[in-house]
């Protein structure tokens, strides 16, 4: 790629994040790590997730491309599968539009950085003759069991719910209650079940493959992958300032669906003792039913334990009661602060057996026959630079410069 003489960055990528708050945020943070680098990143969400934002606050341009259902995105359509169809037709179409008006604009796009679980971007991005970064939100293990399926080497429906599975490139044996969710019940979740598969439809014609997560947490997994396709690890993208510190305004992921009451809950915690708060947060997508979130509350008032119920990055948190989704999970390893998992659908079973067999970063609470985890239950439960992906991702800016 020659450098243009008018442009003040390296190179121009384009981040095409799915629109879902834990898919965004871990996209976002490694955009702000290729422009802390010197490239400029244009961060690109559907119309309807963009209205739906409570708070943005970033440096990085964000633009918009529509999923044919601009106000109330997936819940306004008919189905999920009618819904990912129509944002494959039109977001190429006004994705396509998007990269034209930035050249036109004098902002010419070297790379589309797109979520695995899209992988139209890529067309477009071969469309235009540019560079095609496919970007893998989930951990390698689970990233693993979908490509099992996906090359068959995995059948679904399993055939046993009892008897544990030992599949090449995942550490420890799993039943199907440690399988995601999309793998155990797969009918259940249809359009999520084939989505997870199809992102390996094309992803051996991608020029990069990242993924959020970091070697040294998934060594066997990570070079199983890699045997595959040239997997990048490029995490933990959690914000600079609980991280390597490196740039401590950096201190917050920067998109949120809620509003925060962060200055209540900061002073709160600095009120308590170092190491006594349980910590509880099931993520933006969970939903707990009444039952559920009755035994919850309970257990932990009867554990005697102060407790903040949806700040994790602060001296006075000692446990964090979790849904174990992907982004908690790393930010709690990367924190060392030990999990109570309390695991509801999608990763987050596989996300728990790896938090307690594998990393021995914390403990399972075990639901009942009805699936509730019971108040006793949770009582019980609550008593640097250099690095590979630092490599990695000096490597992709490296030559994405030299394209």
């Amino acid at each position: 790629m020659e450098m243009d003489q008018k442009r003040a960055y390296k190179a121009h990528c384009v981040v095409v994040c799915f629109p879902t708050q834990g898919h965004i945020n871990p996209m976002l943070q490694f955009s702000k790590r290729l422009e802390r680098n010197g490239l400029k990143v244009t961060l690109v969400t559907t119309q309807s997730f963009h209205k739906r934002l409570s708070s943005l606050s970033t440096s990085i341009t964000i633009e918009t491309i529509s999923d044919g259902y601009d106000e109330g995105g997936w819940a306004q359509a008919e189905s999920l599968e009618i819904y990912l169809d129509s944002f494959c037709d039109i977001g190429s179409k006004t994705l396509s539009g998007l990269i034209e008006k930035l050249s036109d604009s004098g902002h010419r796009v070297d790379c589309i950085i797109y979520d695995s679980f899209m992988p139209w971007p890529l067309d477009v991005a071969r469309r235009f003759g540019i560079v095609g970064a496919v970007f893998f939100t989930q951990s390698c293990a689970v990233d693993n069991i979908y490509y099992s399926v996906q090359q068959g080497m995995l059948k679904v429906p399993l055939s046993t719910y009892e008897s544990e599975i030992l599949l090449p490139g995942v550490r420890v044996p799993l039943r199907a209650s440690d399988m995601p969710s999309f793998v155990s019940v797969p009918g259940e979740y249809p359009a999520f079940s084939n989505m997870v598969v199809d992102q390996f439809s094309n992803v051996e014609k991608a020029d990069w493959i990242l993924c959020n997560t970091f070697y040294e947490l998934e060594v066997e997994e990570v070079d199983w992958m890699t045997k595959f396709c040239p997997w990048r690890t490029i995490g933990p993208t959690i914000p600079s300032m609980y991280l390597d510190k490196r740039h401590e305004d950096d201190n917050e992921y920067g998109s949120s669906l809620f509003k925060s009451n962060s200055d209540a809950c900061m002073k709160w915690l600095r009120e308590r003792p170092r190491g006594s708060v349980a910590y509880v947060s099931f993520g933006s997508l969970a939903e707990l039913g009444a039952e559920q979130m009755e035994e919850l509350g309970w257990g932990l008032k009867k554990s005697n334990n102060y407790f903040l119920w949806v700040v994790l990055a602060h001296d006075a948190v000692g446990c964090f009661v979790t849904h174990c989704g992907w982004n908690s999970t790393l930010e709690a390893l990367s924190l060392g602060v030990p999990m109570v998992a309390v695991p509801q659908w999608t990763d987050q079973c596989t996300n728990a057996k790896y938090i307690m067999d594998v990393w021995k970063m914390g403990i399972r609470a075990q639901a009942d026959e009805k699936g509730i985890v019971r108040q006793e239950e949770i009582e019980n439960c609550a008593v640097d630079e250099g690095g590979s992906s630092d490599r990695n991702i000096d490597e992709f800016i490296t030559k994405l410069v030299q394209h």
